[in-house]
C-alpha cells in the first residue's frame, strides 16, 4: 500500500458527486508532471528531476477553476499570486491561461503593467476564501523560484499553515506568510519612489524588486486572518507521507485533523463524505452544526490501546475509504498519534547530509523586520521561528502532551527542536 500526503487524505474525504454543490481539483505536484514532446524514458525522468529542483514545468500545474468560494490547499500559493496578479478568467477563455501565466511569472515593471491590463480587460477579480497549507518551504531544490504574491496576498480572507518543530534540513526552511506593514497597508511603495535609478540600486537583488512590484500593484482588501501553528515532527510528519497507509496512527493525522477543523471553524462550506472523518480520527458530530469546544487531553487510554495497523476498504459509490476499526474519540486518537515516532532524514537517508555540509546562502529576518543574508553551512541546526516576543509562537497542544509522555531515542522526554527564547512560553491551540 502506498504513502499518501495529508493533502491527498483530505482530498479523499471531499464530496465529489454534485459538482454543482462543490467542485473539486487535484493537480499532480512538482515533479510529477512530463511534457508530451520529452518521448524518451531518460528524458522524461531528467526533466522530472528537474522539475523536483526548479519548477520548470510550473505553468502546466496551474489550472483555472470558476466558483462561488475558492479555497486552495498545499501547494497552493502560486495559484493563488496568479489570481491575485491576472484575475480570474472565465470559464470557455482556457485559451489565455498558457499567456496569462507568462506575464505572471514576468518579474519586470514591463510584465506588471501588461498583467494589470490584461486582468482589467480579460478577468474576473476573486477573492480566495481560504488557503490551508502544510508545512511549505522557501526552496523546493538547487535553484529558488520565487513567483510573485506567494509570502502575501490581499486578496486571501484566512491563511492557515502546519509548521513543523523538528525538521533540520537546509532546504527546508519554511516559508512563513508575510504580513504587510502598517504603512504598506496605507500607502504601499511605487515603482522608483525608493530607489529610483541611483547608482545604489543596481545592488537591490531581484527579491528586493520583485516585493516593490509586489506593493506597488497591490490594492489592499483584507487583513488577512493568518494562524500558523507547530506541530511535532520533520517535515512528512506534519504534510504527511511517512508512513504506510495502514499504519494506524502517525504524526501526520493530527494537522491533518487540525486543517479540517479550521474549515469548519471559518465556515468555508467546504462537504466531506461523513464516513471518512472517523478514519482521520475526527466525530463529525464536534464539527457540525456547529464546532464544539474540545475536552481535555487524555493521558491514557480508556481501553487497550489502539492497533497499530488498520483495515481500509472503499466505499465503491464515492470512492472514499471506511474505517472498519473501533473508534473512540479524538481525544484517544490525538494520544496515539502524538506518541508516534517523528521521521528524521538526515537519520533515514544519510545522503540529505552533504547539502548540510555545502555552504549555502540563507536568509532571515530580524525582529526589527530587517533581512539579513548570509553564507551558512547548516549542519542540521533547527529551523529559527521569527518574531517570537512580537507575535508570539502557537504549538498544538499535542505537543505539550508529547512533551509529558513521549520517551526518545536517548532516554529523556520529547524536546521539540525548536529553541524559544527566554521568557517566551508556546501558545497553545487546538
Amino acid at each position: 500500500m502506498g504513502r499518501n500526503s495529508n493533502i491527498v487524505n483530505f482530498f479523499t474525504m471531499l464530496r465529489k458527486d454534485d459538482p454543482d454543490q462543490q467542485l473539486v481539483y487535484y493537480q499532480a505536484g512538482i515533479g510529477t508532471y512530463t511534457i508530451p514532446q520529452i518521448a524518451k524514458p531518460m528524458m522524461a525522468k531528467w526533466h522530472k528531476l528537474m522539475d523536483t529542483m526548479v519548477g520548470v514545468h510550473l505553468d502546466a500545474h496551474v489550472m483555472d477553476r470558476a466558483g462561488d468560494k475558492i479555497c486552495l490547499f498545499d501547494t497552493a500559493r502560486a495559484l493563488a499570486g496568479m489570481l491575485h496578479k491576472i484575475g480570474l478568467l472565465p470559464r470557455d477563455n482556457h485559451q489565455q491561461v498558457p499567456f496569462a501565466y507568462k506575464m505572471y511569472s514576468r518579474e519586470d515593471k514591463r510584465g506588471w503593467e501588461q498583467s494589470a491590463a490584461f486582468k482589467k480587460a480579460f478577468s474576473i477579480d476573486v477573492d480566495i476564501e481560504l488557503i490551508g497549507v502544510w508545512d511549505t518551504v522557501g526552496s523546493v531544490g538547487f535553484i529558488p523560484k520565487r513567483l510573485p504574491f506567494t509570502t502575501f496576498n490581499t486578496h486571501v480572507k484566512a491563511f492557515r499553515q502546519a509548521l513543523a518543530l523538528d525538521e533540520h534540513r537546509v532546504r527546508f526552511k519554511p516559508n512563513f506568510f508575510n504580513r504587510p506593514t502598517a504603512t504598506e497597508m496605507e500607502l504601499g511603495l511605487k515603482w522608483g519612489e525608493k530607489h529610483g535609478n541611483t547608482k545604489s540600486s543596481k545592488k537591490i537583488d531581484q527579491r528586493h524588486a520583485l516585493r516593490q512590484h509586489e506593493r506597488s500593484y497591490t490594492r489592499y482588501l483584507h487583513c488577512t486572518d493568518v494562524e500558523e501553528v507547530w506541530f511535532s515532527g520533520c517535515h512528512c510528519d506534519v504534510g504527511g507521507g511517512a508512513v504506510k497507509n495502514e499504519v494506524r496512527n502517525n504524526l501526520a493525522r493530527i494537522s491533518l485533523r487540525w486543517m479540517i477543523r479550521e474549515c469548519f471553524r471559518l465556515k468555508t462550506g467546504i462537504l466531506f463524505h461523513r464516513d471518512s472523518f472517523k478514519i482521520a480520527g475526527l466525530d463529525p458530530s464536534t464539527l457540525w452544526p456547529r464546532v464544539k469546544e474540545r475536552p481535555e487531553p487524555v493521558t491514557k487510554f480508556s481501553g487497550e490501546p489502539p492497533k497499530k495497523t488498520r483495515d481500509l476498504t472503499i466505499n465503491p459509490l464515492n470512492g472514499a475509504f471506511t474505517n472498519v476499526d473501533d473508534f473512540v474519540n479524538e481525544e484517544e486518537e490525538d494520544l496515539a498519534d502524538a506518541l508516534s515516532d517523528k521521521n528524521d532524514m538526515l537519520k533515514i537517508a544519510k545522503s540529505w547530509w552533504i547539502l548540510e555540509l555545502i555552504p549555502q546562502k540563507i536568509k532571515f529576518q530580524t525582529d526589527d523586520d530587517a533581512w539579513v543574508r548570509k553564507l551558512s553551512i547548516n549542519r542540521g541546526r533547527p529551523r529559527v521561528i521569527p518574531k517570537q516576543r512580537d507575535e508570539g509562537v502557537k504549538m498544538h497542544r499535542s505537543v505539550q502532551l508529547r512533551m509529558k509522555l513521549k520517551e526518545e531515542e536517548n532516554g529523556k522526554n520529547y524536546k521539540p527542536a525548536v529553541k524559544l527564547l527566554p521568557g517566551v512560553e508556546p501558545i497553545w491551540v487546538d
